[in-house]
């Protein structure tokens, strides 16, 4: 902890290469904690004193000048800053219903709910002397508002230890240096996102593009212009990547998060490429967990060295710096996951499903993840998605399955399922789709897959 703070104490000193550039070919460090000291004075105005703001903003630079006001704001006195999911102008509408935030902070000009103050981030072209304001890491730094994978939004705090202790950890365990450049897939508005491409390289002093490609000849494109040596990417962008060379000489390393990668698209990867991709494991209310590289011959996950783990009831426990206040912990700091788990060894763990994963259906445990698993077995399945919805009017459920992949043989699929479930396990629903509707962070857009599988 102490440790932690003493870097958090330095970074606001000052930037450490003020000419270097934090978007590679734009925004340097010292324009960022040049826009930092600006916002930080805007902030303090009486009109902003608990009043709630929201991050309308997608540059990354912005949002480090940003995150470094806040953390040297007045506390708790100060603003509440609200990182939205997404900048839609139903998300935002959304999240002001949620919320009742009055001002945005926004980059470019956004469709904003009606009556909210827009502040709009001064430039700054060199660095200004920082101001010795007392710090308190473990204040709330801000709120990140999630759409989930569940359907049902929520709200995460997350304190300067949170996001700054997890970023310095991020540095320190894969050697992030001011020479290193970084391509992320994901926006800064997600937590992925804004750990990979705005608060690692703020604490590094790596430089990061300001693009986030998506495409797979935008993907290499980027990482070529830019001489990228970090590529932080989503499971979906991997598996639009399978078949594809992308990387040059420089990139040393990839990253996935946002849902688990399927082996497949790993292995397509690494061995096209030459380039491990780092799987890390957590969520946004605890952090980074774990990690697993396949490429290493990891077949199980690894957890980093500032998180303590156990297992109780066949369930993660987790205790780290990085838990978001409001979760529940027990008497021993540890936070109980919603992830079924084995361990592997003496400080590994193999993942076996989430513990909402496990319906009833007449009385019958139904373990969702292995109907998924068989029905990915079968040939031209490319990905699916298997949930368990109630029966209309009654307290049943029935299993249901969405699957991408036109062209499967679905008289094979279902023959396989009968040949490997038990008749209460077997899906009610099958239905095929060219590609899964998932959300811009990478996750299964729930509300949309219910849409296809219901009548």
């Amino acid at each position: 902890m102490l440790n932690n703070n003493r870097e958090i104490t330095a970074l606001l000193s000052g930037p450490a290469f003020p000419g270097r550039e934090f978007i590679r070919s734009g925004t340097t460090f010292g324009e960022v904690y040049a826009m930092a000291a600006g916002l930080r004075a805007v902030l303090a105005a009486p009109e902003y004193q608990g009043a709630s703001i929201c991050l309308a903003v997608d540059d990354r630079a912005v949002m480090a000048a940003v995150l470094l006001a806040a953390l040297q704001s007045s506390k708790p006195c100060g603003p509440t800053l609200l990182l939205p999911f997404a900048l839609s102008t139903p998300a935002l509408a959304r999240m002001q219903q949620l919320t009742g935030f009055t001002a945005a902070i926004c980059d470019v000009d956004r469709e904003l709910p009606a009556d909210t103050a827009i502040i709009r981030p001064p430039a700054g072209t060199a660095a200004e002397p920082a101001t010795c304001i007392p710090i308190s890491p473990q204040a709330e730094l801000l709120r990140i508002f999630t759409g989930g994978s569940t359907g049902t939004p929520q709200i995460w705090s997350k304190t300067g230890e949170n996001l700054f202790g997890e970023g310095f950890a991020l540095a320190h365990h894969f050697a992030v240096t001011e020479q290193d450049c970084i391509v992320a897939t994901v926006p800064p508005y997600h937590i992925y996102g804004l750990l990979f491409s705005v608060i690692l390289p703020l604490v590094s002093g790596a430089s990061v593009s300001m693009d986030s490609p998506s495409y797979p000849g935008e993907i290499a494109k980027v990482i070529e212009e830019q001489g990228a040596t970090l590529l932080a990417g989503i499971p979906p962008h991997y598996r639009a990547l399978r078949g594809k060379k992308v990387v040059g000489a420089t990139l040393r390393l990839a990253f996935s998060s946002a849902g688990m990668l399927d082996a497949d698209d790993n292995e397509a990867f690494t061995h096209l490429n030459q380039v491990g991709i780092v799987e890390v494991y957590g969520s946004t209310e605890t952090g980074g967990i774990a990690t697993r590289n396949r490429s290493m011959g990891e077949t199980s996950f690894t957890t980093f060295p500032t998180v303590a783990w156990t297992i109780k009831d066949d369930r993660l426990c987790v205790r780290s710096s990085f838990l978001s206040p409001e979760l529940p912990v027990a008497g021993d700091g540890y936070f109980t996951t919603g992830d079924r788990v084995e361990q592997c060894g003496t400080s590994q763990f193999i993942l076996k499903g989430r513990v909402d994963g496990v319906t009833k259906v007449g009385g019958k445990r139904v373990d969702l993840e292995e109907v998924r698993a068989i029905i990915k077995k079968v040939p031209q399945v490319s990905d699916c998605v298997v949930m368990a919805l109630p029966e209309p009017g009654g307290r049943e459920h029935r299993i249901v399955a969405l699957i991408q992949g036109t062209e499967v043989d679905m008289a094979q699929l279902r023959k396989t399922l009968v040949e490997s479930l038990e008749f209460y396990a077997l899906p009610r629903v099958l239905k095929t789709i060219d590609r899964i509707p998932l959300q811009e962070n990478g996750k299964y857009d729930r509300d949309a897959i219910i849409g296809f599988l219901t009548p």
